[in-house]
């Protein structure tokens, strides 16, 4: 379990912000910002990783920063943070966590209000109190109130990511004790939300207690917070939260079904059992008028009593999905076995860590018939993006791999940037050379929609993008969403044949479920994509396939799907072309 990676990307975040707030360079800052995200999405525990001797392994991570992740590990601390803390003020640095508020105007917050925490700052700007610092009026005033909030709300919650393996880990350690008949993780992780709160575990046993003991015995446990014959409650790393219930076999498919929720779905699924004369909850579908037992055992059991098919669990959000059941009309979702390609990955030509060829053998290893190396553009100078006669370079490194592992594809792609104006970052003759273009916005977040939106937009017009990626441009953990009009986004995308990017790196998924199944019902095609830096974060499609299933997306909703021989129709630039 990735028990410490929180708290060394948590040490590298806080480095980043000290830095910020010395006024260190913008590459510097976002060095420690890039590595602190890798390894919050790492996937292995970073302490493992270290003793491998792999720490230089880890996308973003050189060096340096390895050397002061290697310390804090085996000392408890960094010396370097120490050395930081001590020239700044700690509580500036703790403001510099909301977006939109840089150093200059959080140390005139602190020197001005003696503002010195994410709470303080609410309240000031609640009571209208940042209004009377120098440079601060009412709009930014509600700007931060309104980016504060949100912090607060993202910092309750953990990433699927990070929470699902954890979930996993627990279940399987619990599955090792003869008494545990069944286990499976329940509420939102089960659904699949991106973010989860506490993370909840259905368990089936004629012997609850022993099952209880062997819970709140495991090693992962900090602190046992409540404990009883059939719940309890323990904290374990990162101070998360983790519910067991126990319940009799007989009753586990009415258990799970219940604890899976959501509200509002079991609230749908309740009504309606009123409705055919039942009575439902977490043990079991009765006949109202007899007490009668009608089926427990399975989900299916009490779904199909009431005339349905089973809902897989991301649909149950009470967006259609009881209705769809009841007419035995709900999609077949795309699976990850469905993907045949990935259409977004990077290589040590720009800011990934492999060679093309090393992404090119992972993709194979994972069963694909293709893979697009999308390197960024020339502009992103942060990212070594691309000359043109880099471009042309790579291509003859691509046509020579293509020979050698045929029939698997490569295809050359580009991550493009969306310049200031709108316009893409290469002439159209050097545009005309790539088999793929998928084009993103990374700089000037800050505009307005307006600004934003016609930047997209523009790009979109260009008759050379075939997928804009990442459209709305979040980060769950740290970022909001860039001021885009997602809606007139989809439309044009629609109307030019435009894919839309499902990004799948586990702090993106972005475009979300909501707008995604927008986008299915304007009839987008989507894009699940890996964002791949490493070969090892090509199994980031999984964390997009669940944005995708809570999307109600099938096989055929999704561009990457296709066999490599039906890809080229479909992508917009060539088809234009043709």
């Amino acid at each position: 379990m990735a028990d410490r990676n929180g708290e060394v990307a948590r040490l590298l975040e806080n480095i980043a912000d000290l830095l910020e707030v010395k006024g260190e360079s913008t590459f510097r800052i976002r060095a420690y910002r890039e590595a602190a995200r890798q390894i919050g999405i790492l996937g292995k525990n970073v302490d493992e990783v270290r003793k491998q001797g792999k720490l230089e392994e880890v996308p973003g991570v050189g060096p340096s920063i390895a050397a002061k992740i290697a310390e804090y590990l085996e000392k408890g601390r960094s010396a370097y943070l120490d050395e930081l803390q001590q020239e700044i003020p700690p509580s500036v640095a703790d403001l510099l966590q909301v977006p939109g508020l840089g150093p200059r105007t959080a140390q005139l917050i602190y020197a001005h209000l003696g503002v010195g925490s994410v709470a303080e700052l609410v309240a000031a700007a609640r009571e209208h109190r940042l209004r009377t610092v120098p440079g601060i009026g009412p709009k930014t005033e509600e700007k931060l109130l309104r980016e504060t909030e949100r912090l607060q709300q993202r910092t309750s919650r953990m990433l699927l990511a990070v929470a699902l393996p954890a979930a996993d880990e627990v279940a399987a350690l619990l599955r090792e004790n003869s008494a545990v008949e069944r286990v499976e993780p329940a509420g939102s992780i089960r659904r699949r939300l991106e973010t989860i709160g506490d993370i909840d575990l259905v368990a089936s046993s004629s012997r609850p207690h022993e099952v209880m003991k062997a819970f709140t015995s495991l090693p992962l446990v900090k602190e046992i917070i409540a404990t009883g014959p059939t719940k309890s409650s323990v904290l374990a790393f990162e101070n998360l939260q983790i519910d067991l219930r126990v319940v009799d076999p007989s009753v586990f498919g009415a258990a799970l079904q219940h604890f899976t929720g959501s509200r509002a779905h079991n609230i749908h699924v309740r009504d309606l059992a009123i409705s055919e004369g039942f009575k439902l909850n977490e043990y079991g579908l009765f006949s109202q008028k007899t007490d009668e037992l009608v089926a427990s055992g399975t989900e299916e059991e009490i779904y199909h009593a009431l005339g349905m098919a089973c809902p897989p669990p991301e649909l149950r959000e009470d967006r259609g999905e009881v209705e769809a059941a009841l007419e035995h009309d709900l999609p077949e979702l795309v699976r990850e076995s469905d993907l045949r390609g990935d259409l977004h990955v990077h290589t040590d030509w720009s800011d990934g860590l492999a060679p093309v060829e090393a992404m090119v053998k992972a993709a194979i290893a994972r069963g694909y018939e293709y893979v697009a190396i999308t390197d960024h553009s020339q502009s992103l100078g942060v990212a070594h993006g691309l000359s043109p006669d880099r471009v042309r370079e790579q291509r003859r490194l691509v046509d020579q791999l293509n020979r050698q592992y045929q029939p698997f594809r490569i295809l050359q792609g580009i991550e493009i940037e969306i310049r200031g104006n709108g316009s893409l970052d290469y002439d159209d003759e050097t545009l005309r050379y790539f088999d793929i273009v998928t084009a993103s916005l990374h700089s000037g977040r800050g505009q307005s929609r307006e600004k934003v939106t016609g930047r997209v937009l523009s790009a979109l017009g260009s008759g050379f993008v075939d997928v804009l990626n990442h459209p709305s441009g979040r980060i769950i953990s740290r970022r909001a969403a860039y001021e885009v009009d997602l809606a007139r986004t989809i439309e044009e995308a629609a109307a030019l044949g435009i894919a839309l990017e499902i990004n799948s790196s586990p702090d993106r998924l972005d475009l979300d479920d909501v707008w995604a199944r927008r986008a299915k019902e304007a009839g987008v095609l989507l894009a699940i994509n890996s964002d791949a830096h490493a070969p090892d974060q090509l199994s980031f499609v999984r964390w997009g396939t669940f944005v995708a299933r809570r999307a109600w997306l099938r096989r055929r909703d999704v561009l990457n799907t296709l066999p490599l021989e039906a890809l080229p129709r479909r992508l917009s630039r060539l088809r234009r072309a043709a």
